[in-house]
């Protein structure tokens, strides 16, 4: 009896020590890791689940970085998120969708070859991002309005990408008035897809413009100024010549 009793406690403690480990077994299910300091320290880095990211957070994130150009984040967490960021964006587009032929004569590879592509250009920046950094933000942040094609976005992704210079991160305290709401975000996001639209299509902005219209209207106040000065000249010469007259007839 008193082996009995050993036996049946060892078989109690193993099943309050690891619970879910028998409860997925007995489904015939693989055991989910348990997220504490002992199993990740042991497990295969390859095999944990990957971070799963806010999309609001994310476009937060780039937001900001399209704005100033900077970033304050730690590069890796970045690179994470804007592997995410570049995965959602082109999975939108219908090209994704087509079969492995339809692909290949649309982008002249595969989506998932195209996808890996740019995704292990995007990893193999180390110390920190490209300095196109910006562009690439501006890109992802409103890719199908920019491209409505898949191969254009990966030529201009790539294009981005094919550099060997990197940014460092910004020591300057994270703007924090740039904190936005839903409205004030999409208002960005709008205001970003009508800069990109400009760029794109060689039209400078209305800033510009205006400059423009300043400099025809400014040279026209000049003549009339220097007409006005002409014609108050032209009376105190001939002011000057009627008083000398008498004075010179005398």
């Amino acid at each position: 009896m008193e082996t009995t009793a050993n036996a049946n406690d060892v078989e109690n403690s193993v099943d309050v020590v690891d619970p879910i480990h028998h409860q997925h077994q007995d489904q015939g299910q693989d055991p989910v890791p348990v997220p504490d300091a002992s199993n990740s320290s042991h497990g295969d880095p390859e095999s944990e689940p990957k971070p799963e990211f806010n999309e609001e957070e994310i476009r937060g994130i780039l937001e900001v970085i399209a704005s100033t150009g900077k970033f304050w984040h730690d590069w890796d967490k970045l690179k994470s998120m804007l592997s995410f960021q570049l995965k959602q964006v082109l999975s939108e587009y219908p090209e994704a969708k087509m079969n492995p032929e339809q692909q290949n004569a649309s982008l002249g590879e595969t989506y998932p070859e195209l996808l890996k592509r740019l995704d292990e250009a995007l990893l193999c920046f180390i110390e920190g991002p490209p300095f196109t950094f910006q562009r690439l933000c501006e890109i992802l942040l409103a890719a199908r309005s920019i491209y409505p094609n898949l191969s254009k976005l990966a030529l201009a992704l790539e294009k981005n990408l094919l550099v060997t210079s990197t940014l460092t991160a910004c020591a300057d305290p994270y703007p924090q008035t740039m904190t936005q709401g839903p409205e004030e975000s999409e208002k960005t996001s709008e205001e970003l897809q009508l800069h990109s639209h400009s760029v794109q299509n060689g039209v400078e902005p209305m800033v510009g413009d205006r400059d423009e219209v300043m400099t025809e209207v400014e040279p026209a106040d000049i003549d009339d100024e220097m007409t006005i000065d002409m014609e108050a000249l032209d009376e105190i010469v001939g002011s000057s010549e009627t008083n000398s007259t008498p004075s010179g007839n005398s």
